[in-house]
C-alpha cells in the first residue's frame, strides 16, 4: 500500500508537471501571437486614402538568397514559386521580423505549394497583413528579378544575346573594385540639423565606378549642400528612388548623364568620391570616400518630397546585390568606365502623366 501510495503522489507530481508544461507552451504560444500581431500593427501603417505610408524592411540577406533561389529554381516548373509573394508570406506569419523562424516558415510553405499543390491563396487567406506586406516588397523588389538577355559574344559584328532569368538589378558598386560597409542606417547626423541616417556607406577609393542599380530615368543630377555631388535615378514604375551621393570632385558622372536620361541596371553612372557638407559647389567636406546609397519608395507623389517621405534600410539588399556586379573596363581615350556585359529587358513603364 506504501508502495502503491508512493506511486500514486508520483503520478500525480507527474500530471501537474505536465498540466503546468502545457499551460506554458500554451502561455507562449499566446504571447507569440500577440507579439507578431503587436509588431505587424506598428510595422503596418495606411493612410486614409488607401496608400502606406511607412514601410520597415527588415528581411535579411539569407531571407533574400533562399527566396530567390526557390524562385529561380522553380522557373519553368509547373509551379513558379514568386520571390516577393513568399517573403511576404513569411514576414506575415513572424510580423515582418525575420529570424531563423521565418526561413522555416519559408521551407515549409514551398513544400505545400510544390509537393502538396496548396495555392498562395489558400496559403494567405488567413493572414490578415499579408496583402500589405505583398504590396510593400514589390514596391522594394519588384524590379530585381524577371526575364532578360545577356550578350554573350558577337557574330558578324553584332551581338549575340542569349535569353535567361534570374537577378537583373545590380549591385551598386562595380565588380572588381574593393568596399567595406556595416549596417549604418539610422545613425544620428548633425550638418546642418540633427537628423538620422536615411541611407547606407559604403567605402572606397576615390574614382570607384558607380553603379545603376536597376533601370530607370535620372530625376536630379547636380550639387545638394549635404549629399555634395549627387544623382536621383527613379525607377520606371516610379516605386523607386535610388540616391547615389557624396561623387567625386571634378568629375562625379558619367559624360553621358543628364537630367532626364534613361538608364540601364549595370550601367556606369558616377564615381565614388567625398563631396558634400558644403554650400559651395565641388567641395571635398567629407571626412571619408564613400558612397552614401539610399532607396526610397513612393506609394503617392505627395510622399517625394517632405516630412512624409519613406526611406528603408538598404543594407541587407545591399548584401544580397553583391551577388550581380557589372563588369567594367577603363576607356583609356576618356579615362572613363563603362559595362563590359551589355543586358536588354523589357519593361513596363508608367505612362506620363498629362
Amino acid at each position: 500500500m506504501k508502495e502503491y501510495g508512493r506511486d500514486a503522489m508520483d503520478y500525480g507530481k507527474k500530471m501537474k508537471k505536465g498540466i503546468l508544461l502545457e499551460l506554458l507552451a500554451m502561455v507562449i504560444l499566446v504571447g507569440a501571437a500577440v507579439q507578431t500581431e503587436a509588431y505587424n500593427k506598428k510595422s503596418v501603417s495606411v493612410t486614409s486614402d488607401g496608400y502606406i505610408k511607412w514601410v520597415d524592411f527588415n528581411v535579411s540577406y539569407e531571407a533574400l538568397s533562399l527566396a530567390y533561389k526557390m524562385d529561380v529554381d522553380t522557373y519553368g516548373e509547373p509551379v513558379h514559386i514568386n520571390w516577393i509573394e513568399l517573403l511576404a508570406y513569411a514576414a506575415a506569419k513572424s510580423g515582418g521580423e525575420f529570424k531563423s523562424s521565418a526561413l522555416d516558415d519559408m521551407e515549409n510553405a514551398k513544400e505545400k505549394l510544390v509537393e502538396e499543390g496548396v495555392t498562395m491563396a489558400e496559403l494567405t487567406k488567413d493572414l490578415k497583413y499579408y496583402s500589405y506586406y505583398l504590396e510593400a516588397y514589390t514596391a522594394v523588389l519588384s524590379g530585381y528579378v524577371g526575364e532578360y538577355e545577356i550578350e554573350t559574344g558577337e557574330k558578324d559584328g553584332e551581338p549575340i544575346y542569349e535569353k535567361c532569368y534570374g537577378l537583373k538589378a545590380f549591385s551598386p558598386i562595380a565588380k572588381g573594385f574593393e568596399y567595406r560597409d556595416y549596417d549604418d542606417f539610422g545613425v544620428a547626423r548633425s550638418f546642418g540639423y540633427k537628423r538620422e541616417h536615411l541611407g547606407h556607406d559604403m567605402m572606397g577609393q576615390i574614382g570607384t565606378p558607380i553603379i545603376a542599380v536597376e533601370s530607370g530615368y535620372v530625376e536630379a543630377l547636380g550639387w545638394n549642400r549635404y549629399g555634395g555631388w549627387r544623382i536621383g535615378i527613379r525607377s520606371f514604375d516610379k516605386k523607386r528612388y535610388y540616391y547615389y551621393a557624396h561623387l567625386r570632385q571634378n568629375y562625379p558622372y558619367a559624360k553621358w548623364l543628364a537630367e532626364g536620361s534613361e538608364v540601364q541596371a549595370g550601367d556606369v553612372i558616377g564615381y565614388m568620391g567625398h563631396t558634400g557638407y558644403s554650400d559651395t559647389e565641388n567641395v571635398n567636406n567629407i571626412d571619408e570616400v564613400h558612397l552614401h546609397f539610399g532607396i526610397q519608395l513612393i506609394f503617392d507623389e505627395s510622399q517625394k518630397d517632405g516630412n512624409t517621405e519613406i526611406w528603408i534600410n538598404p543594407y541587407e539588399l545591399t548584401r544580397f546585390l553583391c551577388k550581380n556586379r557589372s563588369e567594367v573596363h577603363k576607356i583609356e581615350e576618356t579615362k572613363e568606365w563603362e559595362r563590359t556585359v551589355h543586358m536588354k529587358e523589357e519593361i513596363e513603364k508608367e505612362p506620363e502623366e498629362k
